[in-house]
């Protein structure tokens, strides 16, 4: 006698039912299964295509790379008391690595920091970067009265007539700047402050377009103002 005739006519439809269910079920388990046994080679393969995790920054060899190459410049701790070269101690890792790659590129123009970026590698960038950025920023201050009224009110408010933006929007109230995407400038030299402000606006430095843009629009006095008022920044 066959299965199915042995099971009652009322009951016919449920057996029915849960004999086609429990067949789908295995089916698409088989499926599971089968599809499982089809992606395993390829798992060693994505393993593989997976990008390395980077290695932390050696803050030693930090030290080491910085003593070696920048010292003399920026002195022992990053905070140069020199008024033409800037202080570098807390400044943003990401920003101080860009600044170096592009030194040594070439695409930001100094025949002196290129030759000393040429002797740094990749790995000696970012340590000597994540080095920097560990060590404490020297206070500064403004120094002209005559002068620091017309710099806050261009570092926080911008020119809107002219439309000029507020220094503050990128670089925070306090001039600490924004990790991996504004570099910090509280502190930081007038002197240094100014020559880039005016080597963006003159096009003698061209690594960002959109300060080459800004220091466009203003003039000496104005570009003095604001790089007076960011050294007393802290």
């Amino acid at each position: 006698m066959d299965q199915l005739d042995a099971v009652e006519p009322h009951c016919r439809i449920a057996w029915f039912s849960a004999t086609t269910t429990k067949s789908l079920d295995m089916k698409l388990l088989a499926s599971l299964l089968m599809a499982a046994v089809l992606a395993a080679p390829a798992l060693p393969a994505f393993a593989a295509d997976a990008a390395p995790v980077p290695a932390k920054p050696d803050l030693a060899k930090g030290e080491a790379s910085y003593s070696t190459v920048c010292v003399a410049c920026h002195a022992a701790d990053g905070n140069s008391s020199i008024a033409e070269n800037p202080k570098l101690a807390q400044q943003h890792p990401a920003y101080l690595v860009k600044q170096l790659e592009e030194f040594k590129s070439g695409k930001r123009a100094s025949a002196i920091m290129q030759g000393f970026a040429s002797m740094l590698s990749d790995e000696d960038m970012k340590n000597v970067a994540a080095w920097l950025a560990s060590k404490p920023a020297a206070e500064n201050a403004a120094k002209d009265k005559n002068l620091v009224v017309m710099g806050e009110r261009i570092y926080r408010g911008g020119i809107p007539d002219r439309q000029i933006a507020a220094c503050a929007a990128c670089h925070s109230p306090n001039g600490a700047g924004i990790p991996a995407q504004y570099p910090r400038l509280s502190g930081q030299h007038a002197v240094y402050t100014e020559a880039q402000l005016k080597a963006f606006r003159d096009g003698v430095r061209n690594n960002n377009i959109h300060m080459t843009g800004v220091a466009a629009k203003l003039n000496d006095r104005e570009i003095a103002a604001v790089s007076d008022y960011i050294a007393g920044l802290r």
